[in-house]
């Protein structure tokens, strides 16, 4: 039987790593923040606790087997569930929350082998999620994502010369069309375009320029 100090340091190791990774979180304003982290990181690691060393009274009965990876394994599918409650869908077609998701997994995992007494890897696995999560935000914003793909829905006056408005869009030197569709949804035209190659700092200043457009009555984009 696993030492009752043991327990209260595997513990306590636990929530140490969850509050790391739930402070990166914390900082941005996400829903799951240092309190979620900590919460689920402990969690699994008394679960692992339970699972490997909460039958051992039982242990040498007749005709009876301990698998310790069975009720473990249940948070690896359980964790799901929470994390999917942190993505989030909006109606501009935005999804946000997936890196707080993935978090939340990979907190449940470090849970998982603190409980287990696999504490290099717990370590190891904390600081490299603190790396992907903070060390390399400012190398992915400055280098992957200079340049993004966007798709615009402009929903326009009906009554509107919809002939020189798609010209002005065909001429706009901010951004290139893929390709686009235009359909009527009473009472206006729907112009959805696909755009390519449009550099970050540009994205604001072509929503402005068609917000100022006044046959333009709504806008929606995503990514």
């Amino acid at each position: 039987m696993i030492l009752w100090t043991d327990i209260v340091f595997r513990l306590a190791l636990a929530s140490v790593f969850g509050a790391l990774i739930g402070l990166e979180r914390e900082r941005r304003n996400w829903a799951a923040g240092l309190r979620t982290h900590m919460m689920v990181c402990v969690g699994s690691c008394l679960i692992m606790l339970v699972s490997a060393f909460g039958f051992s009274d039982i242990l040498g009965t007749k005709n009876v087997t301990l698998d310790p990876s069975r009720i473990a394994a249940q948070v690896v599918s359980g964790i799901g569930f929470l994390g999917a409650g942190t993505i989030i869908f909006s109606k501009q077609g935005i999804i946000r929350g997936l890196t707080t998701a993935s978090g939340l997994w990979t907190v449940a995992g470090i849970g998982l082998a603190t409980g287990s007494g696999m504490l290099v890897a717990a370590i190891t696995t904390t600081v490299i999620a603190l790396i992907i999560l903070w060390g390399l935000k400012p190398i992915e914003e400055k280098y992957l994502k200079k340049y993004r793909h966007m798709t615009l829905k402009i929903y326009v006056d009906a009554t509107a010369n919809h002939t020189l408005f798609l010209k002005e869009l065909l001429a706009h030197q901010d951004f290139k069309i893929q390709n686009f569709k235009v359909d009527k949804d009473d009472p206006f035209y729907v112009f959805e375009l696909n755009l390519e190659n449009i550099e970050i700092k540009n994205i604001d200043k072509i929503l402005s320029n068609f917000e100022q457009n006044p046959i333009v009555k709504e806008i929606f984009w995503s990514q």
